[in-house]
């Protein structure tokens, strides 16, 4: 008999919003492509983070967001739990003000925010 499993889930950490312009526009209808993301790197604790950086040019295959030409930023909106292999459907932001100290993943962060993205560093 299997024992007793105790989880606690919650939205995730928003900090890396520097306020709630974009979120009424997320999309909802995108799926995280589990398989193309590192779980050292993205799911450490089992989970992707709220705010993680991702490419959204396909909706349908979210990847991680290398910089690469014809990428589309986005970021993830809460947290969402990952078994590592099955595809998650999410919601992402991808118009709004970034606070980047705040951001789960910050490798491959573009210098200075494409079209619709305001960055700064500040809390």
């Amino acid at each position: 008999m299997p024992g007793i499993v105790s989880k606690t889930l919650g939205s995730g950490d928003f900090r890396w919003l520097l306020h709630t312009h974009g979120i009424r526009d997320a999309v909802t209808t995108a799926m995280l492509d589990v398989s193309t993301f590192t779980k050292a790197t993205h799911y450490p604790d089992g989970y992707f983070k709220s705010g993680l950086i991702v490419n959204i040019a396909d909706p349908k295959a979210v990847k991680p967001f290398t910089g690469a030409a014809g990428e589309k930023l986005a970021f993830l909106m809460g947290d969402h739990e990952t078994d590592g292999v099955e595809d998650r459907a999410a919601a992402f932001l991808f118009h709004g003000s970034i606070r980047t100290g705040f951001l789960p993943v910050s490798a491959n962060l573009p210098a200075a925010a494409p079209a619709g993205f305001y960055f700064t560093a500040g809390v």
